[in-house]
């Protein structure tokens, strides 16, 4: 009898064969691009006068550099402009598949492959992006390349790879109100660290994640890679179908019933065999908030920055550091913290479902910080309007924006100032990450951020029933 992971199963089904390093060559079943990472790889690809493999497995959109205020061309930022001409020609010579802003498609890549049907279960999915991680939440196996690896997956539409072990993460009973997706994977890395994951794929399980809708399973797989693991995947079950049936590149009748059937056979056997399994208590979690420079240094919103004395002798120059650089002090509360900026957007918590979250919070309230709404897609954006959620943010005095990765990373004219503090719902909070070399990060659910936007400091969700 079997007793294999949905890791198993499907790395074995992708599997080419074991090359003489040791490593295992790898059919990938999806391949996403951006205007960021493909520049480079096509490049190379022209030198050696190499062409794509299978360009239906290829598909591309737009998302890290462009602006969210206003995007008519040619964009201001002469750099940003260059890496746009260069997807939309490459694309067009390769005859891939491309979501541009005419098509009403266009949106951060972990938001456009999922609503589309183009990630599903039992696949190997690869971009030239760590958070590819966020498609894991279908049943896959997906994870970020660099560059290098971009142009190979173009032209041989394979890797070389080492197999990596499996980790079970069990989230067991009932969370309480105001605890999120976000709250439960910020939970998770803070539990593990941010290295705990380095070799492993982490197989999330247990009733609250099972509870989960789909686009909240994709927060809790887009923040695998920070904390170390470079796969995050959720077992598919009948939400995932339900998701699924009738997406534009989803299988339709007969072929989706029969899709279903591949996809039950594929999920993890209840006697499966891990390399570890890790058990968190739901009931125990509460929103969470980064006090740090690590998605790791976080707590609960009732909780005090931890003391250094807390920590081995090992960890407390870099955690010293982080509480300097974030000005704050060990115990020190965090709520009640003061900021500049609230941000809410980015591949982990920039879907409609995110939004929705948001708006109850703002509903008939006022901002008190500077605020950037930013759906993840155009299509998010349309539906956001259709809700009339658009109006509720302005009238909350927040600015609604056109869909990109925005203030996440700051690749593009979003960016925090000086040593601003930032609420945010993006996946990091390292030192300069929101395009500030000083400016401060802190990582929040969407309700909290809201929450935090219209107190102008840290706030408790809970308080805001």
């Amino acid at each position: 009898m079997s007793k294999n992971t949905l890791y198993d199963k499907v790395w074995d089904k992708h599997k080419v064969d074991t090359l003489p390093t040791g490593q295992d060559h790898l059919f990938i079943g999806l391949h996403l691009i951006h205007e960021v990472t493909t520049p480079q790889a096509f490049s190379m690809m022209e030198e050696t006068g190499a062409t794509v493999k299978f360009p239906h497995r290829t598909f591309a959109t737009t998302d890290h550099i462009i602006p969210t205020q206003a995007q008519e061309r040619p964009f201001a930022d002469s750099k940003a402009e260059s890496m746009m001409q260069a997807l939309e020609n490459n694309v067009k010579k390769y005859g891939i598949k491309y979501f541009d802003f005419k098509s009403g498609k266009q949106g951060i890549v972990h938001v456009v492959g999922p609503e589309l049907g183009l990630t599903r279960p039992g696949m190997t999915i690869v971009c030239g992006d760590s958070h590819t991680s966020t498609h894991g939440a279908f049943g896959a196996l997906a994870f970020g390349i660099g560059t290098t690896e971009v142009r190979h997956v173009l032209e041989t539409q394979s890797l070389a790879l080492n197999r990596l072990k499996v980790r079970k993460i069990n989230v067991t009973g009932d969370i309480p109100k105001g605890v999120y997706a976000k709250d439960i994977i910020l939970a998770i890395i803070q539990v593990l660290g941010v290295n705990g994951g380095i070799g492993y794929a982490y197989e999330f399980n247990g009733e609250v994640i099972h509870r989960l809708s789909m686009e909240e399973r994709m927060t809790i797989c887009n923040m695998s890679i920070e904390g170390g693991a470079r796969i995050g995947y959720i077992n598919p079950d009948d939400v995932t179908y339900d998701y699924l049936k009738g997406r534009e590149f989803a299988p339709k009748g007969e072929a989706f019933d029969k899709a279903v059937d591949y996809w039950k056979s594929i999920a993890s056997d209840n006697d499966a065999e891990y390399d570890d399994v890790v058990n968190i208590d739901g009931s125990k979690l509460e929103p969470m908030v980064t006090w740090g420079t690590t998605p790791a240094q976080s707590i609960g919103v009732s909780g005090k920055i931890p003391s250094l004395e807390s920590f081995s002798e090992d960890d407390r120059p870099v955690l010293s550091k982080a509480l300097a650089y974030m000005d704050v002090k060990e115990g020190q509360f965090i709520k009640g913290l003061p900021i500049d900026v609230a941000f809410i957007g980015s591949c982990t918590n920039s879907r409609i479902s995110d939004l929705r979250e948001a708006a109850k919070v703002l509903k008939g309230k006022k901002v008190n910080v500077k605020t950037l709404v930013v759906p993840g897609s155009q299509s998010v954006r349309s539906q956001a309007q259709k809700e009339g959620l658009d109006k509720i943010f302005t009238e909350a005095g927040a600015e609604w924006r056109f869909a990109g990765c925005s203030m996440c990373l700051a690749m593009n004219p979003d960016r925090l100032k000086g040593t601003q503090r930032c609420v945010s719902t993006s996946n990091r909070n390292f030192m300069g990450r929101q395009g500030s070399p000083t400016g401060r990060t802190l990582l929040m659910s969407p309700a909290s951020v809201a929450a935090s936007a219209i107190e102008g400091k840290v706030a408790d969700i809970r308080e805001s029933y």
